[in-house]
């Protein structure tokens, strides 16, 4: 018996390369300047919503407008959103997680978190519809916002 594997192609990505939120920066009308004003961003204000069961995740025309409101992000395979930050010491790294830890349980939308000495590595991804939904864009940004408040943040 033959199967046949359907492949999507995907704007972000190519065989071997991921493209990050800032290498889409400046699509003529996509509202994104590739610059973060420091203000709250409006992702950030709002909260994530509960996924039910059988929402589809969102597809490429409806992450582009997302990406461009989170800088340094990447998406992978349409599937996830992965992000390193770097620290000056292991204590900045392990301050950021515990407020990412903090973040998470308030909006009962939990990433994964990988870090170590000077950094750590988030991927977020809505595990009940195995993709990308608004909440993991709106986990994103308070995430970015929270990690100018750690001292010993080194922002690329």
């Amino acid at each position: 018996m033959s199967t046949q594997r359907e492949t999507r192609q995907s704007p972000w990505k190519t065989r071997d390369r991921v493209f990050a939120a800032d290498e889409l920066a400046g699509t003529p009308g996509d509202g994104y300047d590739g610059e973060v004003d420091g203000t709250v961003s409006e992702l950030a204000k709002r909260s994530c919503v509960p996924c039910r069961g059988g929402t589809p995740p969102l597809t490429a025309a409806e992450i582009a407008p997302l990406i461009g409101q989170v800088k340094g992000w990447a998406v992978e395979r349409e599937h996830h959103l992965r992000k390193t930050f770097r620290f000056k010491d292991f204590k900045a790294t392990l301050e950021f997680v515990n407020r990412v830890g903090g973040i998470a349980e308030q909006e009962g939308h939990h990433p994964d978190i990988c870090f170590g000495w000077g950094k750590a590595t988030i991927e977020i991804w809505t595990h009940k519809i195995d993709g990308l939904t608004e909440s993991d864009f709106i986990l994103a940004a308070k995430i970015d916002e929270a990690v100018v408040a750690v001292a010993g943040y080194r922002p690329d």
